[in-house]
């Protein structure tokens, strides 16, 4: 599968709260980051995780967030930062830090 996104597009993960296995964390759903890294395709483990067989396979980024995005209350340096791994169906292009 080709990946959608490239290194240094802005994304936003989806805010969603499906029922049963869900491998994005709650921390980051609604927040915006930075894909810093395809790390390539792999079987869905959302689907895994019910004997299915995962596929298609997904892409899989590194997302780079600021960590005041993830946690308004941050007050560690500006360039902190947290890096998650998450499936390319849990991300939406940014259109609000494009424009």
């Amino acid at each position: 599968m080709t990946a959608r996104f490239a290194v240094g597009d802005k994304v936003r993960v989806r805010r969603a709260t499906p029922p049963g296995h869900v491998r994005t964390p709650s921390f980051i759903r609604g927040r915006a980051g930075t894909i810093s890294k395809i790390i390539g395709s792999f079987a869905n483990p959302e689907e895994l995780a019910y004997g299915r067989p995962g596929t298609p396979e997904q892409p899989l980024y590194w997302v780079r967030f600021p960590q005041t995005e993830l946690w308004p209350d941050y007050s560690g340096g500006a360039k902190d930062s947290a890096v998650v791994d998450v499936f390319e169906s849990w991300l939406d292009a940014d259109e609000e830090i494009i424009q």
